[in-house]
């Protein structure tokens, strides 16, 4: 049985994706990274080790997020992709349909806007936490609340208190207020929902032409709370959370390996689950190649050096893919 493994290691979360050739996922993993992508990425590989049906043969895998140079120096990657091309590949397969992708995720999010099947722009917001999904785990932790909670508690309010979302600082400060001043819980919680709606439109969403049919991807999406502030105040009931939409990076990652495997005659790169044991050492050095000094960071196992990354250009990233 051939099967496509697709990681995507964000800033928060990591997300395995094994998916069949006829493109059907098989199983997915969603774990926190805690700081350390290397020891998620193990974790994940261990999990998916377990999963692997009998006669489960892995032939390509794809990394994509903010660590992918990272995660295909670890497992060793056929194809090292962005986060909008993996989403865009995975929404256009399972939801062939939408023509707008709203993405959040802990530390970041995007929009990206699809006509005809293909990416025609999109927008990143890595800046400003108030337009992500920290925002809500902090104000949630402040509240005592469990994340999956407030979803449940905003979803189901009967009002709503406006709350400024321009920044965390604001945003909690405004919080305390409105909590002294005796509104519930409930509809502060939505509030805070709203806030953090409007601040994606007013800065990711700026300018872009947000059509129907609208997909939300990420973890921020299981927050049944932020569905419907984002139905509200786009005026529509046509956005969809998809199946898999946690994982829906890793996904796109998986077909776009599966993709890249039919354009070449040799084997997989992937250096197997022995990956989950090894020891890795992770360091950076300047370049001197021209006058912008990057700072290029690589990995290594047993002073074997699996690939190098981070500069300006890809004097250095050709060495994972290719």
């Amino acid at each position: 049985m051939d099967l496509y493994l697709g990681i995507d290691v964000g800033s928060v979360t990591a997300k395995l994706a094994l998916i069949h050739v006829t493109g059907d996922v098989a199983g997915s993993v969603y774990l926190r990274t805690c700081g350390n992508p290397i020891a998620a990425v193990q974790q994940g590989l261990r999990s998916v080790k377990d999963m692997l049906p009998g006669g489960g043969i892995i032939r390509g895998v794809g990394t994509t997020g903010s660590a992918r140079y990272l995660a295909a120096a670890i497992v060793g990657a056929d194809a090292v992709k962005n986060e909008i091309s993996s989403q865009a590949v995975a929404t256009v397969r399972y939801v062939p349909q939408a023509r707008t992708i709203v993405e959040i995720g802990g530390q970041d999010s995007k929009i990206i806007i699809l006509r005809q099947g293909a990416v025609a722009d999109f927008a990143m917001n890595t800046v400003c936490a108030a337009g992500t999904g920290s925002f809500l785990d902090h104000q949630a932790s402040r509240l005592g609340l469990d994340i999956g909670d407030f979803g449940d508690r905003a979803a189901g309010s009967q009002g709503s208190v406006r709350i400024s979302g321009q920044c965390t600082v604001f945003a909690e400060s405004d919080m305390i207020q409105k909590q002294q001043m005796g509104y519930a819980v409930d509809d502060i919680l939505y509030g805070l929902c709203q806030a953090l709606v409007r601040n994606y439109l007013h800065n990711v969403g700026a300018g872009k032409d947000v059509a129907s049919p609208i997909v939300f991807l990420g973890g921020v999406a299981f927050n049944r709370g932020m569905v419907r502030a984002f139905r509200q105040m786009l005026g529509t009931e046509d956005l969809t959370v998809p199946p898999h939409h946690e994982v829906m990076g890793a996904v796109g990652a998986a077909l776009l390996a599966m993709e890249d495997s039919g354009r070449r005659d040799a084997g997989t790169r992937f250096r197997g689950f022995g990956a989950c044991e090894a020891t890795y050492a992770v360091s950076s050095f300047e370049c001197s190649v021209c006058s912008s000094l990057c700072e290029i960071a690589q990995a290594a196992v047993d002073g074997d050096v699996l690939g190098r990354w981070g500069g300006r250009c890809d004097l250095w990233s050709r060495v994972l893919t290719g």
